[in-house]
């Protein structure tokens, strides 16, 4: 394929190319185009962190520093668990900052997760990032979520090797130590393909969109994230997988919670890693009020509200009703 990054084409080119390449230089001739999929009036949320197009991802690695930095409050967002497209079409709208689709953990393929990608995107009219956490380091499946549109996250990472690899998978060029490959017709070219800082093609400029965001989810993992972030400065944010980390560990999973000694020793370095990397921390924060605002003094992105949480208060709504209308039993 011909670049379309404005370069011009040989004769050799076109002719190699034939009706393809004259396609694309009169297009080029006509000048860059503006896609109509594209929210009017002031920016809402993460409108504000918009690429180019909404076929591109967010400038998310820039969203979650500005909120590192205090520059915006933290990106608050939403757990999709069960992969659910009527669901995230219904949620979109809501205006969420974030979306976390969970491929790791749930019966969802290629299609469905771009599906959810998509919606959460274009539905939201692009106030909400949509998060993918992959199902392991396969560079495939980073490729999908990030072809998609999405920003990633990397469960389960404990060892340098493993980063490399999956940074490494994640960006373009050797600059940036990149092994990913670039879509072809994910984007129209001079339709959707715009470099967002209009220097750099679209693909370069990529690298700096789409954010990655690693969980941390064992004593191994934290005993060597140090080294981790000293490796791969380009991961953005961190997750401490606390329910994860502490079965592996041999703890009660107690939902990610205790008070033992080697699990706050191991909480301990783990938070002293990120200050000294002046890394971006992410987590869970379900509790309204003071635990909210308390979270939001040390997390960039906090999860606040889940699909799966909320279909749960149906279990006591329906012991609720079976106690209320029990009494029309006759004797």
């Amino acid at each position: 394929m011909p670049e379309t990054n404005g370069t011009q084409l040989t004769e050799e080119e076109i002719k190699s190319f034939g009706p393809l390449a004259k396609s694309l230089e009169e297009r080029r001739a006509a000048g860059p185009k503006v896609t109509t999929a594209y929210p009017s009036g002031p920016p809402q949320g993460m409108q504000a962190y918009l690429g180019p197009s909404m076929f591109q991802p967010h400038r998310a690695r820039q969203a979650i520093r500005d909120a590192h930095e205090k520059k915006i409050p933290p990106l608050i967002g939403f757990y999709a668990g069960l992969s659910s497209i009527p669901l995230m079409r219904y949620m979109a709208p809501f205006g969420f900052d974030v979306v976390w689709i969970d491929w790791e953990h749930t019966s969802c393929n290629v299609e469905t997760m771009t599906s959810l990608v998509h919606d959460a995107i274009f539905m939201s009219q692009g106030k909400t990032i949509p998060f993918v956490r992959v199902p392991g380091h396969d560079h495939a499946a980073i490729g999908f979520a990030l072809d998609a549109g999405a920003s990633i996250v990397i469960p389960q990472l404990e060892t340098v090797e493993e980063a490399k690899h999956v940074m490494s998978s994640s960006k373009f060029g050797t600059k940036n130590r990149g092994t990913r490959s670039a879509p072809p017709f994910r984007l129209i070219p001079t339709l959707t393909d715009q470099g967002y800082d209009g220097a750099r093609d679209v693909w370069q400029n990529w690298n700096d969109q789409a954010a990655v965001m690693v969980q941390i989810e064992s004593l191994a993992g934290i005993n060597n994230l140090d080294a981790i972030l000293t490796e791969c400065p380009d991961i953005d944010v961190v997750w401490l997988g606390a329910l994860d980390c502490r079965i592996s560990m041999n703890l009660p999973a107690n939902f990610g919670m205790g008070s033992e000694p080697e699990w706050l020793e191991a909480k301990e370095k783990f938070y002293a890693t990120l200050k000294k990397h002046n890394k971006p921390l992410a987590g869970f924060c379900f509790a309204p009020g003071d635990a909210l605002t308390e979270a939001a003094q040390e997390h960039s992105m906090i999860l606040h509200g889940a699909d799966v949480t909320k279909l749960l208060e149906l279990q006591q709504e329906l012991a609720s009703a079976r106690e209320a209308v029990k009494g029309v039993v006759k004797q």
